[in-house]
């Protein structure tokens, strides 16, 4: 069954076309993130990685990648898959970040006429990696713990000391968000995230990939990795707080014990709201779009631009329009009427796509980014 669709204009040499269903959003599958001066984005066992390098060019390097335990049951197994797929995700990040960093390595070494990326620097990214999954231990799961325990001689009440536990778990969550986003690298990073955003979203909203369409689109979107971080917070904090262990350094062992269950039931609701419009899911979900508000900005035209390059790597998303929209696309990007087969969910009719989708918000990031807030559509919500 084709998926319904909302009034939309197709512009194309056999005139304008208007979809007779209602449009929804449809799971593209697509997932990524933001790397120095780039974007990666994946598609099953394919992925890119797409940068802007010094002299303004756009450079791209396509890989396969055989996911972590492949070939392993529990890659089926709902709630125990949740924990591989998340390290095969980091590994996948990583080097995708490595491969980003040694681009600018390799020309900051060549303009000092010294060796870039070597077999140390390799070394070194990888005890970055360990040691940043260590500190969001310490600092997410185990210091959180620590400071409610603080609390146990003067409060006796054990439900009190766990909802303090939780209160502070959130709270570091956001403060630390909140902090690193004042940081200059870490702010273009945010941008190229939105962008990552931007451009699934577009495609998902059964529009063609350019960057016109692009920038008026949300930076926003429910399958973040920021979501699957609020989530794994807020589902520690439910599971902690069944859990009473009177030991100290016995309830910080039980607690990074459970960090595979947290990740697993975490990676499920995840996975759930990308493709449920559940009122249930969306509301659980929902912080999640909020928490994007420090871990993404507005890009500009370059950095959707980039974007673009790495999606059409990995994904046909003319294809994909056609067998989920029923639109036919040429080799330009351009709409040339109904893909075969959708010929009769069409009339010639013309409607303002964006006459109900237009959104007013933040306006100084969008003057930063050189857009006007009048031009933007934000994801749909419903």
């Amino acid at each position: 069954m084709r998926p319904c669709l909302n009034p939309f204009i197709l512009f194309g040499h056999t005139g304008v076309y208007m979809a007779t269903q209602r449009r929804k959003k449809v799971y593209s599958g697509i997932g990524g993130q933001a790397v120095i001066e780039g974007v990666m984005m994946r598609n099953g066992e394919k992925y890119a990685v797409s940068v802007r390098t010094n002299d303004g060019k756009i450079e791209t390097e396509t890989q396969m990648h055989k996911k972590f335990m492949q070939d392993s049951f529990v890659l089926k197994v709902p709630f125990l898959r949740g924990m591989f797929v998340f390290i095969d995700s980091m590994i996948v990040g990583t080097r995708a970040l490595n491969w980003s960093a040694d681009r600018f390595d390799d020309e900051e070494a060549k303009d000092n006429g010294t060796s870039g990326s070597s077999p140390v620097n390799n070394f070194l990214n990888t005890l970055v990696v360990i040691v940043a999954v260590l500190f969001s231990i310490g600092l997410f799961i185990l210091l959180p713990t620590f400071l409610a325990s603080l609390f146990e001689k003067e409060i006796r009440n054990a439900s009190l000391v766990s909802v303090i536990e939780g209160a502070a778990r959130i709270g570091i969550f956001i403060m630390y968000m909140f902090v690193i986003g004042f940081l200059k690298d870490m702010r273009r990073v945010y941008r190229y995230h939105g962008a990552e955003h931007k451009c699934i979203n577009c495609i998902e909203r059964g529009k063609t990939l350019n960057p016109d369409n692009v920038m008026k689109c949300s930076r926003f979107h429910r399958r973040c990795g920021t979501s699957f971080m609020y989530i794994s917070v807020f589902i520690s904090i439910i599971i902690f707080f069944f859990i009473r262990i009177d030991s100290i350094p016995l309830r910080l062992l039980v607690r990074i014990l459970l960090i595979p269950v947290v990740l697993g039931i975490s990676y499920e609701i995840l996975a759930l709201a990308g493709k449920s419009e559940n009122i249930f899911v969306y509301l659980l979900t929902a912080p999640g779009i909020w928490f994007q508000h420090l871990t993404t900005r507005e890009p500009d035209r370059q950095m959707v631009e980039v974007a673009i390059a790495s999606i059409e790597a990995v994904f046909d998303w003319r294809k994909y329009l056609a067998d989920n929209f029923g639109l036919a696309v040429n080799e330009e990007g351009e709409i040339t009427g109904a893909a075969p087969g959708w010929e009769d969910d069409y009339e010639e009719e013309y409607v303002d796509e964006y006459e109900d989708d237009v959104y007013e918000e933040y306006p100084d990031e969008y003057e930063e980014a050189g857009i006007d807030p009048k031009d933007l559509v934000e994801e749909d919500e419903d």
